[in-house]
């Protein structure tokens, strides 16, 4: 099977009701996406797993959903308003904006062309959207027409020029509360949702009195400005996190100290990730070198994953240390030390901090499901969906529409399903074919056709999604074998 293709996915995902462009009608705002049907029911079932398997399941772990809006001090404490930002160069010609650090700031020579042409079309992808092979000729075109000494050609007017130098630019959104703009009435979009979670450490603490160590999560919204948004749901401005603050003491454990817990909860990322369907052989560990940590970080490893245009960041886990919590005490004032139940002396909890970005976490789980074969002489998508994350776990049609009885049995079968097990459809639309065709796409692993045959014997036919084997099934044991 050859390597997916990330045209093939948006293409599907526009196609089939997984995600649409924002504002599409009005020509669309770029790093915006809207969720459709059957996206809203992927993105919850990736989410419910990780409910279950980080909160749920366990008694350490303490749900929260805090506010979006925040008092601008937390920001000032965190070091988000002096150190939340990308470095920027823009056109002087075009006034087209790119970051620094992927833009081929030099003219191409023979020992940096290969870095050059990587960097132009990262460029040039951010401008126009993924790259194709149309986009690769013209990269390689550029190229070619670049080799002039002190010039390099912009990626979106084309043409040579001066560029404004490097400068910072902070990545959150101000907004103002209240109906008189000014700076005492700023406020910012979180660019992340740690920063509510310790803001909230010592009212978790305080309501229930939790044995050290213990874990706080929350799934919401969070928000960034980026210079180039780009590889469809992979950089947007708006994004979804499910985020963990682990809190530990770290004199304890005494074998392994902080490190232990690090790597017991790398293997649960992985665990995690390997439960929703997303290929390990294309999974990968990075370590980020000093210079390149967040300011908050003493450690920070990523899962990253073999996306359709390289090897990109999927998920992280950075060691905060007290970074936050001390930095909130400082300026706040308020005592956010630990007092343990013993007796002992009180001290600051250190964080460890696993990080899933919902949007990255599908288009993983996308490109490794999505497979195309060949069915009866035709090429056949499907998705191979983990059955617990298909959005539609089972989708029924009686054979023909037109047929009074089929119909109202199979509405039977339906709705007794519907009611039993949830996530089913119903669909009656073109032939067979066509519904196992549009079934497949979508990731559906079961089908049930109501046929005459089903009137006489009480049955129905099933069919498999990924060996397209069918098998005939009493209808005493259709729930019961498709976990109702």
């Amino acid at each position: 099977m050859s390597q997916v293709k990330l045209e093939d996915i948006v293409s599907l995902c526009k196609r089939r009701g997984f995600i649409y462009q924002g504002s599409e009608i009005y020509g669309g705002l770029a790093g915006t996406w809207d969720w459709g049907p059957l996206g809203v029911m992927l993105k919850q079932n990736i989410q419910n797993v990780w409910w279950e398997h980080f909160v749920l399941s366990r008694d350490d772990m303490y749900p929260l959903d805090s506010a979006i809006l925040m008092n601008s001090k937390v920001w000032q404490a965190s070091g988000h308003l002096a150190n939340f930002a990308d470095p920027l160069v823009e056109c002087k010609k075009c006034k087209a904006r790119f970051r620094a650090d992927r833009f081929p700031n030099k003219p191409p020579t023979k020992q940096n062309d290969a870095l050059w042409l990587e960097k132009w079309v990262d460029s040039y992808r951010s401008i126009h959207g993924f790259s194709d092979e149309s986009d690769l000729a013209k990269a390689a075109q550029a190229r070619d027409e670049s080799y002039i000494e002190g010039k390099v050609k912009c990626p979106n007017c084309s043409k040579f020029s001066e560029y404004v130098p490097s400068k910072a630019f902070n990545l959150m959104f101000k907004t103002s509360i209240g109906p008189v703009e000014g700076e005492e009435n700023e406020a910012y979009l979180r660019p992340e949702t740690a920063q509510g979670i310790f803001t909230n450490f010592k009212n978790v603490v305080d309501s229930f009195q939790p044995d050290m160590p213990f874990g706080i999560a929350q799934i919401g919204k969070a928000f960034r400005n980026e210079i180039s948004p780009r590889d469809f749901i992979f950089r947007d401005r708006e994004m979804e996190m499910m985020e963990i603050e682990y809190f530990f003491n770290p004199k304890t454990p005494a074998a392994g100290g902080w490190q232990k817990v690090f790597d017991y909860w790398l293997d649960q990322q992985a665990e995690y990730l390997d439960h929703i369907g997303i290929d390990p052989k294309k999974l990968h560990k990075f370590e980020h070198p000093d210079k390149d940590r967040s300011h908050y970080s003493k450690k920070t490893i990523d899962w990253e994953f073999d996306y359709p245009f390289g090897k990109k960041e999927l998920t992280g886990l950075a060691y905060r240390t007290d970074f936050d919590l001390q930095a909130h005490i400082k300026h706040s004032g308020k005592n956010l030390a630990y007092q343990p139940k013993d007796g002992g002396e009180a001290f600051v909890p250190h964080v460890l901090e696993p990080t899933f970005g919902i949007e990255r976490l599908v288009l993983a789980v996308l490109s490794s499901t999505y497979a195309e074969d060949e069915q009866g002489g035709e090429k056949r998508v499907l998705l191979k969906l983990p059955e617990h994350i298909a959005p539609i776990k089972i989708a029924v049609f009686p054979l023909l529409k037109n047929k009074p009885e089929l119909v109202k049995k199979a509405r039977e079968v339906y709705t007794t399903l519907k009611k039993e097990i949830g996530n089913v459809m119903w669909d009656d639309n073109g032939n067979i074919g066509k519904r196992y065709r549009r079934q497949d796409e979508i990731g559906t692993p079961h089908c049930i056709t109501i046929d005459f045959d089903s009137l006489k014997a009480n049955d129905v036919t099933i069919r498999n999604r990924d060996t397209t084997k069918q098998e005939r099934v009493p209808l005493t044991k259709l729930a019961k074998l498709l976990g109702g």
